[in-house]
């Protein structure tokens, strides 16, 4: 699994309720300055993506997703996409998972809002683990 953080640290706290690396799911964090190494993935994953752009749906997708996605051999192991947003953006809800997943042709596999419920955080795990389980 790979995801974005914000400096805010949403998304990565997020991802380490979903405790992923207990259910032996490999977790990448995208960098979030562009001075820091960047990250090359080799493996099938799905992205997990916070939305930007407060409510303008162009703006929806990180620069540091953007970037990541770029480069053809991480964008080749893309399986599935994940986003976070709010609902006070209405149609731009979520909007980085619906532009990822059209442009990488992979499924839009789940939203949440802001930090996520405990539910959320039940779904994506078990999603997570049913999903990479089907991929071997």
């Amino acid at each position: 699994m790979v995801y974005f953080s914000s400096a805010s640290e949403n998304t990565a706290r997020f991802v380490a309720s979903c405790r992923l690396q207990d259910e032996g799911i490999n977790v990448y964090r995208i960098p979030l300055r562009a001075a820091d190494s960047a990250l090359n993935i080799r493996e099938p994953y799905v992205i997990m993506v916070p939305t930007y752009g407060g409510g303008v749906v162009k703006k929806a997708v990180p620069i540091q997703v953007k970037r990541f996605l770029n480069d053809p051999d991480n964008r080749a192991w893309i399986r599935g996409v994940i986003a976070s947003g709010n609902t006070n953006f209405g149609e731009a809800y979520c909007a980085a998972g619906d532009i990822i997943a059209a442009k990488c042709h992979v499924p839009y596999l789940y939203r949440y809002e802001l930090m996520g419920t405990p539910e959320d955080t039940a779904a994506v795990r078990n999603g997570l683990v049913h999903f990479f389980a089907q991929q071997q």
